[in-house]
């Protein structure tokens, strides 16, 4: 069994051109090298975790009922990010909108969910901010 310290790191090639989403286009297929995962989506690894989204109010920004969040709790959230915060004791990921002169809101990305408004009486934590999503496709 392998030490989570240890560096299990596979070389997986990394093509250093886009593909399109519209359009296709001639590819080319320069290989850049490989592409490491953890370096490219853990900036801090001591503050940084792992937690499945569950439920539909973030479809919008395209996060689904059981995509992978990587959160970095080190990271000061600001107006516009999503975060993960526990609400009244319970979990949720949402866009942190902070506005001057306004109460706090965790905004869904859903029409069909309505927005929180932190007050006291909620008691409200805020957990990190959600830098990737991790959604498999099969």
């Amino acid at each position: 069994m392998s030490h989570p310290a240890e560096n299990n790191s596979l070389d997986i090639p990394f093509f250093n051109e886009s593909v399109a989403a519209g359009f296709p286009s001639p590819a080319v297929g320069e290989l850049n090298g490989t592409l490491d995962l953890n370096e490219y989506c853990i900036r801090h690894p001591s503050a940084t975790y792992f937690i499945r989204a569950r439920g539909e109010s973030m479809i919008g920004v395209g996060i689904g009922d059981g995509d992978i969040l990587i959160v970095d709790r080190s990271l000061t959230a600001r107006n516009g990010d999503i975060i993960i915060a526990a609400v009244s004791g319970e979990f949720t990921v949402k866009r942190l909108e902070k506005l001057p002169n306004s109460p706090v809101r965790l905004i869904p990305e859903n029409p069909d969910f309505s927005p929180i408004t932190i007050t006291p009486e909620l008691n409200a934590e805020f957990f990190g901010v959600v830098t990737h999503c991790l959604k498999k496709m099969r």
